[in-house]
């Protein structure tokens, strides 16, 4: 689908964030493994959302879409069978571009007993999945990948045992497959983390009866006999809302509203180095729904000035280091982004993919081993870009096209769908 944007002036209004999808995920995940019904509503309607509900119904699963609403929100009602009630699926698991389906549900699928195979497309195939395998496989499960470890994965489950494991990058989909191999261990599980990533399974499956402790970096998970069904509400996805907020700061005389954004603390690193940068960002309306903070985000425009954005903070904005690369380069001085390895294992190499498409825009920006530098300001000229099937690449050029000279055109700008169904019908409308 191609996809034209044109300069724009101001944006001004508000936007409702799709719900989060790391969280939608998850809900589907837990409530098919629950006794009894959950129900999800402002689930995510986007593709690999869908794509966990369908994994789920191949193994005999009843989850039905009950409402698909006009802001691309959705009622989802799980009837779960508990937590060992799921069924070998006949086929092939086809995942299709998600990797949090593809890592999270191999820590499922080493709990049963029964054995499955999980794929999915071209580009997923790409990534690895030894950092999910490897502690599997130490937890007792019997798993076959591709020679360069990478799907599709032959999974024999079985009787797991718990392990006590240090990860050596901070990474929510490693602990998270591991935190869902546990509740079917022989005995606790403690993982400890280099530092704190999203907490949304640890929140969740807690939520739906199970037992996991935190203390500072390490987590401790008990075996479970059982999770029940829960009703949730799904906040919206700050890393969707990240487009809106860069573009809020970025074009002049704009000021856009988004409402019933999660802020959850291990997600909120964006909204820490905006400030920093002196961006003029304001929250209203805090709430709570299930252990999830939930408020109003408002971004004004801003003069911007550069910052190091490394460390224990990486993993708090890992998904929005591209929009933030491309406020960067509107910020005065030079930002430095480190510590950001885990961006060559996103959908695409995320380090090459941004320096690349900065670069068409004419920004100086450099990539380094573990991130870039980017100088600043620079100004943007628009270009004709593909997005190499990474959604958050796509949605970051059409907000850079916002502020460059120029038409900028997105060849592939289907891609969005996978996290920000009707993104670009929410730009129109601000534009309006």
């Amino acid at each position: 689908m191609k996809i034209t944007i044109t300069p724009v002036r101001h944006l001004t209004g508000e936007v409702v964030i799709p719900g989060d999808k790391s969280i939608s995920h998850r809900g589907v995940m837990l409530g098919s493994l629950s006794r009894g019904t959950t129900v999800l509503t402002h689930f995510l309607m986007g593709e690999d959302c869908l794509g966990t509900i369908r994994a789920f119904r191949s193994m005999d699963t009843d989850i039905r879409i009950e409402k698909n609403g006009a802001d691309h929100s959705g009622t989802v009602r799980i009837h779960g069978n508990g937590l060992r009630g799921l069924k070998k699926p006949d086929g092939i698991l086809d995942v299709g571009n998600s990797g949090t389906t593809a890592r999270l549900l191999t820590g499922i699928l080493a709990g049963q007993p029964f054995s499955s195979v999980m794929d999915g497309d071209a580009s997923l195939r790409k990534r690895p999945m030894t950092r999910v395998t490897n502690p599997l496989a130490q937890m007792g499960a019997d798993i076959r990948a591709e020679e360069n470890g990478t799907l599709p994965l032959t999974i024999r489950g079985g009787r797991l045992k718990g392990i006590d494991y240090t990860m050596p990058v901070a990474s929510a989909q490693v602990k998270s497959a591991i935190l869902l191999a546990s509740l079917y261990a022989d005995s606790p599980t403690t993982i400890r983390q280099p530092a704190r990533s999203r907490n949304h399974t640890e929140i969740m499956a807690n939520y739906f009866g199970g037992n996991i402790r935190e203390d500072g970096t390490v987590l401790t998970s008990w075996p479970a006999q059982e999770l029940y069904g829960r009703e949730l509400r799904i906040p919206g996805d700050i890393s969707s809302a990240a487009f809106f907020l860069t573009a809020g700061l970025l074009v002049p005389k704009s000021r856009i509203v988004m409402k019933g954004v999660g802020l959850n603390p291990t997600r909120t690193g964006i909204v820490d180095v905006y400030r920093r940068m002196g961006a003029r960002i304001t929250i209203e309306n805090m709430d709570s729904s299930n252990g999830e903070p939930t408020g109003d985000l408002i971004a004004e425009h801003s003069d911007l000035h550069s910052a190091e954005i490394g460390g224990s903070i990486i993993p708090r904005l890992i998904d929005e280091i591209p929009v933030i690369a491309l406020a960067a380069t509107q910020a005065r001085g030079t930002t430095v982004i480190r510590d950001a390895e885990e961006l060559k294992v996103k959908e695409s190499n995320r380090i090459d993919m941004v320096v690349r498409t900065l670069r068409a825009f004419g920004a100086e920006i450099e990539g380094t081993g573990d991130g870039m530098m980017i100088h600043g300001p620079t100004p943007l000229t628009g270009s004709v870009l593909t997005c190499g099937m990474d959604h958050r690449i796509a949605m970051t050029s059409a907000i850079a096209g916002l502020i460059a000279d120029g038409e900028t055109v997105i060849t592939d700008g289907e891609w969005v769908d996978i996290s920000f169904p009707g993104f670009f019908e929410a730009i129109q409308k601000l534009r309006s």
